[in-house]
């Protein structure tokens, strides 16, 4: 009778615990997927948000499931290193911008002739690499990222310079859509032929490409790349904007939001000052993070609200901390 009852015992206990783990497995993979997309605005992170923490790609999905962040900016190198590209011997450590001067590209610290010529060398393999990469390890990266629940909106390798080969834009435009990306994203050039340039490969690929500007930013300084290729678009930099000052003001971002929403394919938010000095903790500065994303809601518009935390993180924090705070403060302005 003992025995019989610990075989039935066992019978009604086993159906639950293997239950139970299943439940846990769906915990794992469904319940607690992040969801950083708030009363129909999708709130982003653009993934420089992470440098200060070295990490390889699926740290990088950590990060941004910590965050409880549901869709990125991917930059390239996480991406890229997975993927096989040479290792560089040299990394020129990415930090926050320096103070910028308004009209003026953030200034960064120069390399020695030595560095340079190593860089030169270095540019020259990777773009060999480029040429004939494989896209199956960005298709890992996009499954790897989805199965997660996040997903890649933009990617941001430095392959779509003036001095990057067709080759490479090619690459980038088809490692962007081997992750799931609508659009590429890259520093606003001065040249009007290389918009021209990159629009063509956009439109070849049908692949936004989306220009991002700092303080050199006003109501119409996109306009001769939107007027170049219908898959030229705007990245457009609310903080950087409000940062020039003088005619940039919150109701005239609110208004170019309006007028260009529809040659937005990803937007950055960050909370800088007016004067164009200080980068600060979110609810401290002057852009009008309240009035923008309740645009977005009421105009329902779909480009997502990327955070790029900037400021200076507070002692005892870290970047992780500081991207959840800020998705969590986006979600408070949109309840």
């Amino acid at each position: 009778m003992k025995n019989q009852l610990s075989r039935r015992g066992f019978m009604t206990i086993a159906p639950m615990a293997t239950l139970g783990l299943v439940l846990s497995k769906r915990s794992t993979n469904w319940l607690d997927k992040p969801n950083s997309k708030f009363n129909g605005v999708q709130i982003g992170a653009i993934t420089y948000s992470f440098r200060s923490m070295p990490h390889d790609i699926d740290q990088l999905l950590q990060f941004c499931i910590d965050c409880n962040v549901s869709a990125i900016e991917m930059m390239g190198d996480p991406a890229e290193d997975f993927a096989g590209k040479p290792k560089n011997p040299n990394p020129f450590r990415m930090g926050p911008p320096p103070r910028q001067t308004a009209g003026q590209p953030p200034q960064r610290p120069q390399m020695t002739e030595e560095q340079k010529a190593q860089m030169a060398e270095y540019n020259k393999s990777v773009a060999a690499w480029r040429a004939t990469a494989s896209m199956d390890k960005f298709k890992e990266i996009r499954k790897k990222f989805n199965d997660a629940g996040v997903t890649i909106y933009a990617f941001k390798p430095n392959a779509f310079g003036a001095n990057n080969t067709d080759a490479e834009i090619e690459y980038g435009m088809n490692a962007a859509k081997a992750l799931g990306a609508t659009s590429v994203t890259v520093e606003l050039p001065t040249d009007s032929a290389q918009t021209k340039r990159l629009g063509d490969f956009g439109s070849k690929h049908k692949v936004y490409v989306g220009y991002h500007a700092h303080l050199q930013a006003t109501d119409t300084l996109w306009d001769e790349a939107l007027s170049q290729s219908p898959y030229n678009s705007m990245n457009l930099d609310c903080g950087h904007y409000i940062a020039v000052g003088g005619k940039n003001t919150k109701e005239s971002l609110l208004a170019l939001i309006e007028a260009k929403h529809d040659r937005i394919t990803s937007m950055h938010i960050k909370d800088r000052t007016a004067d164009g000095k200080g980068n600060l903790e979110w609810g401290k500065g002057d852009t009008p993070l309240r009035e923008i994303l309740t645009l977005m809601k009421t105009k329902k518009y779909k480009f997502p609200a990327t955070v790029e935390l900037e400021y200076e993180i507070p002692e005892g924090s870290n970047a992780v901390k500081e991207v959840a705070k800020c998705v969590a403060y986006a979600k408070g302005l949109l309840a």
